[in-house]
């Protein structure tokens, strides 16, 4: 089922983005603080950018700019705000999405037209193997989203393999949400167990958070994990908490869709020019109709490409590729993103860490996998619970640990070639 936008051509849908550009430009003239500053330090005339080939003349902002200036992008009061997301940010502090009463339902919208996009039905069940709790926005935006639908909603949350089985088996979900690596290993699980997934009542799994997909849309190492022993249909996502707005395959696979409604995107080159389709360059966007923080020429830091040509399912929007990598050394992380200063600034905190060091690496999936080596200071009484705790609640997720003197730390630190010392070594 395809919405209205859908089934424009690609005229009215260049008229209908032409618009609501005008209109969140004097939006943020008007109401952003961080926004009239920009169009004034940089002489931008809002009245001379008449359409999206003219956003180029708009310098973009970054993940620091949202960090600095986190209060500033707000477009109206605090009071306004009925939801409060939260996602990591580089410097340790976690940026903060205000949401109002219309940008949950713009959302629930977005994610409506996620699931119709993947031709979940009113009649299906869907489990939500994800958190709803700690601020996350995928979680409040899967479950009204799927309100909205008018589906069966199960908040299973983020459990163990024997836990969400049992789920399964009970429920009798016929669709599922939930981070690819997760589902890797249940299904691992289930396989020991000698559990028949297949004769279980799911037919199909919306990926979030990971890639299951190759360059060529072909299922990755990751993707191939899960359907070793399920032959189930797989889904794969694209989303942040900054953009409020998901890109969502159809059953073709073959990238996700753009919801033109909601976002407008740009693949650009290192240097902001705009790149053609099929080039792989850094993902900007530009969100419409958010009322709360709206964002423009917003840089993800993920790398990723495009593709034009009319989809196999009708659909005219255009689909971007699987995110290629990250700038800025990102780490997606069990559905989470991580910044590795985030956990620099957590471990500096406590004073019983010696010294550190992260190395971050690819597992036999293909998806991106940490390790923290820690030197503790044996003059203080530092417990392990604690460590734990204080990572697992600022990342959400909690990397393995292993502990080292400080001499086996410090020779880890020391790459060759290389002056300065590193404390995170990155070897993806």
């Amino acid at each position: 089922m395809m919405n209205n936008l859908e089934v424009f051509s690609r005229e009215q849908l260049a008229d209908y983005q032409k618009k609501e550009l005008k209109k969140l430009l004097h939006y943020l003239d008007g109401f952003s603080i961080f926004y009239k500053n920009h169009f004034r330090l940089y002489g931008i005339d809002i009245n001379q950018i008449h359409d999206v080939n003219d956003l180029v003349r708009i310098p973009t902002v970054s993940k620091e700019d949202l960090q600095k200036h986190n209060w500033d992008f707000l477009c109206v009061k605090k009071n306004a705000i009925v939801e409060y997301c939260t996602t990591s940010g580089t410097l340790g502090n976690p940026v903060t999405i205000g949401l109002t009463e219309r940008d949950l339902q713009r959302l629930a919208k977005n994610e409506l037209e996620s699931f119709l996009c993947a031709e979940v039905t009113p009649d299906d069940i869907i489990l939500l193997m994800l958190s709803l709790d700690r601020m996350f926005m995928a979680g409040i935006a899967y479950y009204s989203g799927a309100r909205a639908l008018g589906a069966g909603i199960i908040r299973g949350g983020p459990g163990n393999f024997a836990m969400q089985l049992e789920t399964i088996q009970r429920m009798k979900p016929t669709v599922l949400v939930a981070v690819p690596s997760f589902l890797a290993g249940m299904v691992a699980y289930a396989h020991e167990q000698n559990i028949d997934l297949n004769k279980s009542s799911v037919r199909k799994i919306i990926c979030i958070g990971e890639n299951i997909r190759n360059e060529d849309f072909s299922l990755n190492a990751l993707g191939q994990r899960i359907r070793k022993h399920w032959k189930v249909e797989l889904f794969s996502t694209y989303a942040s908490t900054e953009q409020q707005t998901a890109f969502t395959e159809c059953p073709h696979g073959k990238g996700g869709h753009h919801n033109a409604e909601l976002m407008i995107f740009e693949v650009l080159d290192d240097d902001g020019n705009p790149l053609p389709q099929g080039t792989i360059g850094e993902l900007v966007i530009t969100t419409l109709r958010v009322e709360g923080m709206p964002l423009l020429r917003y840089r993800t830091g993920d790398l990723c490409t495009y593709y034009e040509s009319t989809c196999e399912c009708g659909r005219i929007t255009s689909r971007i590729s699987p995110i290629f990598g990250r700038k800025h050394q990102l780490i997606k992380y069990k559905g989470t993103t991580i910044y590795p200063q985030t956990v620099f600034n957590i471990l500096n905190s406590m004073e019983g860490v010696q010294d550190y060091v992260i190395s971050l690496y690819k597992n036999d999936l293909g998806t991106d996998e940490f390790q923290i080596y820690l030197a503790l200071n044996p003059k203080f009484e530092l417990k392990e619970d604690l460590i734990k705790q204080s990572l697992q609640s600022s990342l959400r997720v909690l990397p393995p640990i292993q502990y080292k003197s400080l001499q086996e730390v410090q020779k880890m630190q020391v790459v060759e070639g290389k002056r300065k010392i590193h404390k995170l070594i990155d070897i993806r």
